[in-house]
């Protein structure tokens, strides 16, 4: 099974915690991850490898989620990213390749 990633399409597994928090079965996108050890960041499930991803919703929503209660979907091509003055672009095999920005 892949590793989810930032920028994946993902969808939240059902799950006694998930359907509590109103995820379970949802489609989002994957921002980022932490360590939730140190960042103490509020994660939905049991981050056992002390791993958590941050997904992002169509509804604006965003929340931590236990690695284990996320399943790839899909690497979202063509998403475009910024990261300081430099433009990412999201291929269909998942890389991200340095772009000129959206046009």
């Amino acid at each position: 099974m892949r590793r989810v990633e930032v920028g994946d399409i993902v969808r939240i597994l059902s799950a006694p915690e998930t359907v509590a928090a109103g995820y379970a079965d949802r489609t989002g996108t994957c921002y980022g991850f932490t360590t939730p050890s140190m960042s103490e960041a509020d994660v939905i499930g049991p981050a056992v490898e002390d791993d958590a991803l941050s997904i992002h919703f169509d509804d604006g929503s965003s929340a931590w989620f236990a690695r284990s209660l996320v399943a790839f979907v899909d690497v979202g091509s063509g998403q475009i990213m910024r990261i300081g003055k430099k433009w990412f672009v999201r291929t269909p095999g998942g890389d991200w390749i340095e772009s000129l920005g959206p046009n």
